[in-house]
């Protein structure tokens, strides 16, 4: 059966705060953009309970209720948009093309913002289900979600520097926080070790795994059930809450050998834009951003990715008429 072709001007890849900030503006400028939303449409925010540090809502928001303002706003301006998984990209011409399992996607300008999520450890209580602490003290992102656990012991799971980082910030609002980490030595950066290692309000429990994460719906966390790797004696931790801080991974697979990227993954691009190596394609949020990572600074790049590619489409036009009789115009 032949895919349905669809040809736009702009295609949004994603559809959390950078994919929809990206609709907002390139809808508004006219493009009418395509936003293929992917398996977990509204991204992160949408696991996201309390969100108070979002500007503009002195009250704070729940996460889904803000994802659903921005694709609201976007739908207004004449964002058009496709729940689909994207399962081959070729960016090697243009209009670029995505393939989805019923459609074959032509776009003059990409703007990926297809995010990163963060990595977990798998374990009994931890995903955000009936049975699990998602949401209801168990986190990984610090920034986020501190503020909530104001005087309440807390662990972090990790070694690296965002587990110091999370650790770190964290005890401006801990009583105190235990990092657990499964060796005798940090892989974090010198600096972030002393750092760490010279808050009194930090302690350290070495060698040692997080076997599941313990408490009530009604309680929310109340402990961990650890294991020591080295004598293999199993004992339970009391804690409130649990952050996970063994690093993002970008979701960017499907655009491997085409871009450019850093060794985790995350999408290079250049100083003062969104552009990537490929003229016509962007990159905004977390796919690129492996520093911030917070809804603000994803719907700020994301604002960039559509200027960038008005400015683009502005200097690059492709005639679509003339691309459906003859292929090979759209790489002139």
């Amino acid at each position: 059966m032949s895919k349905e072709i669809i040809h736009k001007q702009v295609v949004i890849l994603g559809s959390g705060p950078a994919g929809l900030t990206a609709a907002i503006y390139a809808s508004r400028a006219n493009l009418s953009p395509l936003v293929v939303e992917g398996p977990e449409p509204g991204g992160q925010l949408m696991i996201t309970t309390d969100v108070d540090n979002y500007p503009g809502f002195a009250k704070g928001i729940l996460g889904p209720e803000l994802m659903e303002q921005f694709r609201e706003q976007a739908r207004r301006f004449g964002t058009e948009f496709l729940m689909s998984w994207v399962i081959n990209a070729d960016l090697s011409q243009r209009p670029f093309t995505l393939e989805t399992e019923d459609h074959e996607i032509k776009a003059d300008t990409l703007i990926i913002a297809s995010g990163a999520s963060a990595k977990w450890l798998g374990i009994p209580g931890e995903a955000p289900t009936p049975q699990g602490f998602g949401g209801n003290g168990v986190s990984a992102c610090a920034t986020c979600d501190g503020f909530f656990f104001k005087g309440k012991p807390l662990v972090v799971v990790g070694g690296g520097d965002t587990a110091m980082e999370e650790a770190t910030f964290l005890t401006k609002f801990a009583t105190g926080v235990t990092v657990i980490h499964r060796r005798d030595t940090l892989r974090a950066s010198k600096i972030m070790q002393d750092k760490a290692f010279r808050n009194e309000k930090i302690d350290f429990i070495w060698d040692t795994g997080v076997e599941e994460i313990l408490g009530a719906k009604e309680t929310g966390v109340t402990g961990v059930r650890l294991r020591n790797l080295k004598t293999q004696k199993e004992r339970l931790f009391p804690t409130e809450g649990v952050f996970v801080a063994i690093g993002h991974k970008p979701n960017t697979d499907l655009f491997k050998g085409q871009l450019e990227m850093d060794e985790v993954g995350y999408i290079k691009t250049r100083e003062r834009s969104t552009a990537t190596n490929i003229p016509g394609v962007f990159a905004c949020g977390d796919a690129q951003d492996s520093v911030y990572r917070q809804a603000v600074t994803a719907a700020g790049t994301g604002c960039m990715a559509a200027i960038d590619a008005e400015h683009f489409l502005d200097h690059h036009p492709i005639d679509a008429e003339k691309v459906k009789a003859e292929p090979e115009l759209a790489t002139k």
